[in-house]
């Protein structure tokens, strides 16, 4: 099966990336929220180890095209393990794009079993630090940085010191700026992003946003913000774990029939086809992989070659869940 990758544009005047991208959030630290990350990683999660691992994933990545990378202060080494690879390939800059987040502080201290992972602030502090660690660690391969989970309730909506702030990171460091979301909401905090302007320009150039069989909700949002010109890149397509063979859950099992249905009439695993039900949407610029195994990635790349079609999307719609219990659920899923 051919898995070529076609190139798009991250946004009207942005870089060319790969429709498929590569997401380090269960790479970077030792537990995530993905089911099943505990047999992927395995009993030996050292930093030393997991770099290693990351730089496989990364290989494979990179070998079959993929150009876009996602990090973020809170996934851990998530940066310090992308950037010593850019510098042992001797990747230069602007042969790949690299996007990272502010606005969540990793708390766990490389602990799986942690009371607290992340702690999440949008101010203006938060953003100098945390700019500044990222830069040291991405330097000039740093192109995109972007808000971590906007939701509603995030002052940084109506700080316009936060605002400014981030205009000028753009004027100054020459990074696009972006802002991922979370929760059942998305569709109405991007309508509130697309109107903010600094120097008479959009500032939030790309959103990255959660969507998946489970949860399009943000789909009309999204086909907006694409249509103004703003870049956009899927996350969560799989719901941690939930879209693929590894949700054994007894209220899933009637959804997974139509998943699985749907796998064996395309001839792909399941994964896949998630993943292709999302490269369809014509508002994805990037989709991302959150793969944590070469195996698991080159699965995930089995989505390119993959044609989605009336059928698909057909038998498939009674999939989605309402918003709030998809986040819901996702919010209960335990850290491994």
């Amino acid at each position: 099966m051919a898995t070529t990758m076609t190139m798009r544009r991250l946004g009207r005047g942005g870089p060319p990336v790969g429709r498929l991208g590569l997401g380090l959030a269960a790479l970077g630290r030792p537990g995530y929220i993905n089911l099943g990350h505990d047999e992927d990683v395995g009993d030996v999660r050292d930093p030393e180890a997991l770099e290693a691992r990351t730089h496989e994933v990364l290989d494979a990545a990179w070998a079959a095209g993929v150009r876009y990378f996602d990090a973020a202060r809170s996934y851990g080494l998530a940066e310090q393990f992308l950037a010593s690879w850019l510098d042992r390939r001797r990747v230069p800059a602007g042969d790949a794009v690299v996007g990272s987040k502010w606005g969540y502080a990793y708390t766990a201290d490389w602990q799986v079993d942690a009371d607290v992972h992340e702690v999440k602030d949008h101010g203006a502090d938060m953003l100098r630090r945390q700019w500044s660690e990222s830069r040291d660690r991405l330097g000039r391969h740093l192109g995109l940085y972007q808000v971590h989970s906007l939701t509603p309730d995030s002052p940084l909506l109506g700080d316009e010191r936060v605002l400014d702030a981030l205009g000028a990171l753009r004027a100054d460091a020459g990074v696009r700026i972006g802002a991922s979301l979370s929760g059942p909401e998305q569709g109405e905090v991007l309508r509130r992003l697309l109107p903010v302007e600094r120097d008479g320009r959009p500032l939030f150039e790309v959103v990255q946003v959660t969507w998946n069989l489970l949860e399009p909700s943000a789909g009309a949002a999204l086909a907006e913000a694409r249509a103004d010109g703003r870049g956009v890149i899927i996350k969560e397509a799989l719901a941690n774990g939930r879209l693929t063979r590894r949700n054994r859950d007894a209220d899933f099992s009637a959804r997974r029939g139509l998943l699985e249905g749907q796998a064996a009439r395309l001839c792909a695993t399941p994964e896949a086809v998630a993943l292709a039900a999302a490269l369809a949407q014509p508002f994805a610029d990037v989709v991302l992989s959150g793969a944590a195994t070469v195996a698991q990635l080159h699965d995930n790349l089995a989505a390119l070659g993959l044609t989605w079609d009336d059928e698909a999307a057909e038998r498939l719609a009674p999939v989605p869940e309402p918003p709030a219990l998809y986040w819901a659920k996702r919010k209960a899923l335990p850290w491994r």
